[in-house]
Formats: C-alpha cells, sequence, structure tokens
C-alpha cells in the first residue's frame, strides 16, 4: 500500500472526501491536518475507492506510526476493513477513532482484532454555537461582564476594530503571534515541545488561509493586532475553532475575542468544536467554564 507525503497543493484533491466526512472529532479538520503536517508528524496520503487514507509519522520516532479512519467512511465500514488497512499498510495503530463509530461499527467486534484504548487528553469539547454567540443565563455571567469590562475601555472609545483576516493583514496576525509567543518565553521556533509546533502550524494556517478555505478574524486595539481566531468546516452541522490567540494581559480581551469567533465564523453552524484539552488541567477549567454540550470520547485501536 503506497502513500504520498501531504503537501499544501493536495488540498484540491483531498477537499471532496473531506466534504462528505462524518466525524465530529477535530483531527479530521483537513486545515488542522495540513497546517499541523510536519509539526510533530509527517502526513501520507491515498486515495482508496471514495476515501482517502491518511498515515502519520513522527520524524523523531519512525516506529511511531498511526492511521486515521478512512475519510469519508464507506459504505459499510466494518473491523475487517480496518484490519485490512492495517495490515496493508504496515501500521498497526488507529487514532482518534469517535466513540459513536466505536459503537456503529461494533465494540465487540473491534475489541475482538484490537486493543482498544481510551485517548482521554485528546477528547473534543462541543458547543452549541448560539450559546457562545449570545451568552445567555446566569452561568455565563462572567464572561459577560469581563467582555462588559472590556468594551467600556476599549470598544466604546472607538479603540478597537474586528476584521476578517485577509492575505493583506496576515502578516500582521504573524507579527502578533510573534509578540505573544515572546512574552510567553515558551515557544522555541525550533522546538519539538507542542507548544512550538502549534506556532508552526499557525503560522502555516495563516501564510495558506486561502488555499486552505480557513476563515478568521482578527481583533485590533488602537490599530495593532492583538488577538485573532482561525476556524474551518469540520462536517456539516459543525466547524472547528483551530487556533485562537489574544493576549492575557488586556483585560476581557479573550472573552470579547471568543464570543465574535462564535459570531461571525460559525454562522451556519449549529455546533462549535473547540478541541482536546491534551490532558492539560487549566486547559480543561478553561473549556468547560463555556458549558460544553458535551465532551467526545477519542480511541486508539491497536491491532493484537
Amino acid at each position: 500500500m503506497t502513500f504520498k507525503p501531504l503537501e499544501i497543493e493536495d488540498y484540491a484533491t483531498l477537499k471532496p472526501c473531506f466534504e462528505k466526512q462524518a466525524y465530529d472529532l477535530s483531527p479530521y479538520s483537513l486545515l488542522s491536518i495540513m497546517a499541523w503536517n510536519g509539526h510533530l508528524y509527517r502526513t501520507f496520503w491515498r486515495i482508496e475507492g471514495v476515501s482517502a487514507i491518511l498515515s502519520f509519522r513522527s520524524d523523531l520516532d519512525p516506529a511511531d506510526r498511526y492511521l486515521v479512519l478512512p475519510v469519508p467512511p464507506p459504505a459499510g465500514l466494518g473491523a475487517d476493513d480496518l484490519v485490512r488497512l492495517a495490515e496493508g499498510s504496515d501500521i498497526p495503530s488507529f487514532w482518534f477513532v469517535p466513540d459513536d463509530w466505536v459503537e456503529r461499527i461494533g465494540r465487540s467486534a473491534l475489541e475482538a482484532r484490537f486493543r482498544l484504548t481510551d485517548q482521554a487528553e485528546y477528547g473534543d469539547y462541543i458547543y452549541r454555537t448560539a450559546d457562545l454567540a449570545e451568552l445567555r443565563g446566569n452561568r455565563y455571567t462572567r464572561k459577560r461582564n469581563l467582555i462588559h469590562q472590556f468594551e467600556k475601555a476599549y470598544v466604546s472609545r472607538g479603540r478597537v476594530a474586528v476584521e476578517p483576516i485577509r492575505r493583506e493583514n496576515a502578516p500582521e496576525c504573524l507579527a502578533f503571534l510573534d509578540e505573544w509567543c515572546r512574552l510567553r518565553g515558551d515557544c522555541d521556533p525550533l522546538g519539538e515541545d507542542t507548544l512550538s509546533c502549534e506556532r508552526r502550524a499557525v503560522i502555516a494556517a495563516l501564510e495558506n488561509l486561502e488555499i486552505l478555505e480557513g476563515i478568521g478574524i482578527l481583533v485590533r486595539i488602537d490599530g495593532t493586532v492583538n488577538a485573532f481566531g482561525i476556524a474551518s468546516r469540520l462536517n456539516g452541522t459543525m466547524a472547528t475553532l483551530n487556533f485562537e490567540k489574544a493576549y492575557p494581559s488586556v483585560r476581557g480581551l479573550y472573552q470579547y475575542l471568543d464570543r465574535e469567533c462564535a459570531r461571525f465564523l460559525f454562522a451556519g453552524f449549529e455546533f462549535i468544536n473547540k478541541e482536546s484539552d491534551m490532558g492539560l488541567m487549566d486547559l480543561a477549567k478553561s473549556k468547560e467554564s463555556y458549558y460544553p454540550v458535551r465532551q467526545l470520547r477519542s480511541w486508539r485501536l491497536d491491532l493484537r
């Protein structure tokens, strides 16, 4: 089974497959796959029938490899099909198998051929778009108060502008990202840690936003970019908030950005996928504070 290295130019070939994809987990976002390619893992692909088959390999450890489910899933996808793909590619693992697809394929059939491991750190948080765009009710009182403080200090004084991210202003987003990383002090441009790799993924997304059909907004304060968010379609009812950055020192800015993202980037989608917490307690607390309607489960399958 032969795979091709993934390139940005392959987006147009893969797009028809991903337009029909049925999974809710964010690793099946084509923009995310493209942007993260070569950062932590390198991506390879092939077309088989109506589906794209994707494999991922770590540059640090070539033995660290995995597949994801076919995109879109062919009719009648079963455990035997996954065994055939694993054996044919000589890659014994599937990552990011959504819990509902474990049940749809058949847990007992999968357990007969694979060892199933819960990938708790990759469980995505799902929100209703209307909840985050409107922030109604007592549970969002603190969010509304922070936004009010930001609007009083900045918006009401004409100091804030919200714009779509375009080719012309993308360099300003890159400059903001560099400063955001400098202030954090832990975004090594050449590092292999998750935050350093995320920085390079954000750069790839910004530099190729039109090709990847992503959408984004930025927030200016006094003419300077202080925050931005990037989103992309995941499936017919859900889009993913792929990246969201804001200066933490500006009180209420993050909450303002998050609400504006929900209003402008997710129109037409019932749900927002805000990705996982990666097992980080502070990130989990932040995501839970927006009251997800559900948290997805992700499974790893290893051939027995």
